[in-house]
């Protein structure tokens, strides 16, 4: 990574000053150079400050105004990352969140590399003291993970290399992995996630991924694994499917998330299940109108083929349910009326238990990694009937597609479940100082404090 965490400064260390909105004033270190150069804490501008021989110094560089950056303003620090001449580098004032400006600046180093483009700078950046180094290398890999699988083209990231990315992480981390493919789908009674991947030339799979001791609380994470989705026979428009390489976004970040649990060792006994499919077109398509017989025994009627994602969902739900979790979460890109709702940054989650939303909305609020609660609205759960099977996959007029589409999902796990379900975008669309455009991680952060909370690493 272009930046890289030291926990010892180096001698030859420069400063980098925070100076937030038109906070140049007697105190601030080089007030005349900077108000020579009518620098006033912008957001994001970055003032090199000479030294006596013509070389650099240090920096001053501009917080702005926090209320104008929202639930990322922790994380300003992160374009640093992209700014700085190589070299190394610290905060000479932390601020008060020094962890979160510590991890911005790692975060915003990051460069999706494979195909060519250049990192940036080699940035050699000081841990402030108390922050802990370690805490923050875990929290970025896993970002990063999450980043460059979401980043990666369906023809180097179809259903058989998101078997393998989840076969190298459980190979450095100690884990188990199974993975059912193809027919032995149907042999297992999982009849959804064969019928949505068939058509593809990658077989489907069901990838599951043990790790952790025994007797330690159960942990869940299922996250959907659609390596590319053109909408089946009821095919998407063309400008629609430019991003279908982010559809396996909620198994991208249930990986991350689960590299950041081993890394971090959390005391509790982590699986992970993705199904992992190609949404594709073909002669043995499954079709509008069909009617599936799902793992748990619920027939459902076809509406849309484009309403994959619940399907395949839907049967790894119901089997991680069969284990009595614990804590069971799921994440996927699955509806673009999530993203009419709240946009790209905030992606919605879903839950029944009040303890655990104001568990997830304060990790949220402690991360910078914003969430936003929605309702399981009972008064929705009819809108997705059928007339000839048990269900439908979508609702047809259309409306509360994001809360139709989780209680859709809720069918599929236990009432009595501890459950949570995050409907995420797995994409900035514009640089953010701590993310460029390209695949993101969204709610692994504030998901691995609450469960670094419930679940601290045994002594």
């Amino acid at each position: 990574m272009p930046v890289t965490l030291v926990e010892d400064r180096e001698g030859r260390s420069r400063p980098v000053w925070l100076v937030p909105a038109d906070g140049v004033e007697e105190s601030t270190p080089h007030r005349e150079w900077a108000q020579a150069c009518a620098f006033r804490g912008e957001a994001g501008r970055l003032l090199l400050v000479p030294d006596e021989g013509g070389g650099v110094a240090g920096a001053l560089f501009g917080l702005g105004d926090a209320s104008d950056r929202g639930g990322f303003a922790p994380l300003a620090a992160g374009a640093l990352a992209r700014l700085l001449p190589a070299g190394d580098w610290h905060f000479a004032n932390p601020p008060q969140e020094a962890e979160l400006a510590t991890l911005a600046v790692v975060l915003g180093g990051y460069a999706f590399t494979r195909y060519g483009r250049k990192a940036g700078a080699a940035i050699s950046f000081a841990v402030p003291e108390g922050v802990d180094a370690a805490r923050v290398r875990a929290l970025a890999d896993g970002v990063f993970l999450t980043r460059d699988l979401i980043n990666t083209p369906t023809n180097d990231m179809g259903p058989s290399e998101i078997e393998q990315a989840a076969r190298e992480l459980a190979r450095r981390h100690g884990a188990a992995v199974d993975v059912i493919v193809g027919d032995e789908l149907l042999e297992r009674n999982f009849p959804m996630i064969h019928a949505v991947g068939r058509a593809s030339a990658g077989a489907p799979r069901l990838i599951d991924l043990a790790w952790g001791r025994e007797g330690a609380p159960k942990v869940t994470l299922v996250g959907k694994g659609v390596a590319f989705d053109t909408g089946g026979l009821d095919i998407k428009p063309p400008s629609s499917m430019l991003l279908m390489k982010k559809d396996m976004g909620g198994a991208a970040n249930v990986l991350g998330l689960a590299a950041i649990v081993m890394t971090l060792g959390l005391d509790l006994r982590l699986r992970v299940l993705i199904p992992a499919v190609e949404n594709a077109i073909a002669g043995n398509a499954f079709r509008p109108g069909d009617v599936l017989t799902s793992r748990k025994g619920l027939s459902v009627e076809i509406g849309n083929t484009d309403a994959e994602g619940r399907l395949i969902l839907a049967d790894a739900l119901a089997y991680a349910d069969e284990d009595a979790p614990d804590l069971l979460i799921d994440m996927a890109t699955l509806t673009g009326a999530a993203r009419v709702a709240l946009g790209p940054d905030l992606p919605p989650f879903f839950t029944d238990d009040e303890a655990l939303a104001a568990e997830i909305a304060g990790a949220s609020a402690r991360a910078a990694d914003p969430l936003w609660r929605l309702p399981l609205w009972n008064g929705y759960d009819t809108r997705y009937s059928s007339r000839i099977a048990d269900i439908n996959n979508v609702n047809t007029d259309g409306f509360a597609g994001a809360i139709v589409a989780a209680l859709f999902l809720r069918r599929f796990v236990g009432k009595d479940r501890k459950w949570a379900h995050f409907d995420v975008f797995g994409w900035s669309p514009v640089e953010r100082p701590h993310v460029t455009i390209g695949g993101e991680a969204q709610a692994i952060r504030a998901l691995a404090d609450m469960l670094a909370r419930r679940y601290p690493t045994r002594a």
